[in-house]
């Protein structure tokens, strides 16, 4: 692929415009797997890429990474730990690595949130509003969509324990929130059955199908 068929634009200047894709569902979907092939593509087809993950390694994303095994904070504080987390996520990478015409490829953002907070009790739609104050959309959001038993399966055959995250009745509830996203405008949803080669493919194809479409 040539890099006049990349599936970017470029401004008035001729500076590549940055992309932004976030890639979200349930855990044991191979968000993270599939996060790292597309930003390897993108490398390969000429694009400065930026790969992250929500929570982040930064002070408040460490604090709910160790609570995912320690046991869960209050749903307020959980939450207002995510929000602090992604605030600072957007201001020094996120925000930035766009403005600088780059590809940004996010393993989970606020959708992520609105499912897992949503399934503790929170309303999905008000956690979406708090976060689009200042977090920006995505181009596109890629819900790599799995049933729950099947999810399972793969976190068990990885070696891990489903944690208080991802308990069966929580994750299914956060299926649910997912898919409910899947008729906004830059959302698109993926089976996330067969190899991760068919899975690869799969989101290749919508990447070059939806910029396709918005270069028309």
């Amino acid at each position: 692929m040539s890099e006049s068929s990349l599936p970017t634009s470029e401004s008035s200047t001729g500076k590549k415009s940055g992309i932004f894709i976030v890639i979200e569902g349930i855990d044991g979907t191979g968000k993270s797997t599939q996060a790292r092939r597309l930003g390897e593509w993108f490398v390969s087809q000429g694009r400065e890429v930026v790969l992250s993950r929500e929570p982040t390694d930064g002070p408040w994303g460490t604090k709910l990474r160790e609570s995912a095994a320690t046991g869960r904070l209050a749903p307020e504080d959980e939450l207002e730990y995510f929000l602090n987390d992604r605030r600072q996520h957007v201001d020094e990478t996120i925000s930035p690595a766009l403005a600088a015409g780059k590809v940004v490829i996010l393993d989970r953002y606020y959708f992520s949130t609105m499912a897992y907070q949503g399934a503790r009790g929170f309303d999905p739609a008000e956690i979406r509003r708090l976060n689009e104050e200042f977090a920006p959309l995505p181009d596109l959001l890629l819900i790599l969509d799995l049933d729950v038993d099947t999810a399972h399966q793969r976190i068990g055959h990885r070696g891990d324990s489903a944690n208080e995250f991802e308990k069966k009745e929580s994750l299914e509830r956060c299926r649910e929130i997912f898919l409910s996203l899947k008729d906004e405008p830059f959302a698109r949803v993926v089976d996330s059955n067969g190899s991760l080669d068919e899975v690869a493919g799969r989101i290749r194809q919508i990447v070059g199908q939806v910029w396709q479409v918005q270069l028309a």
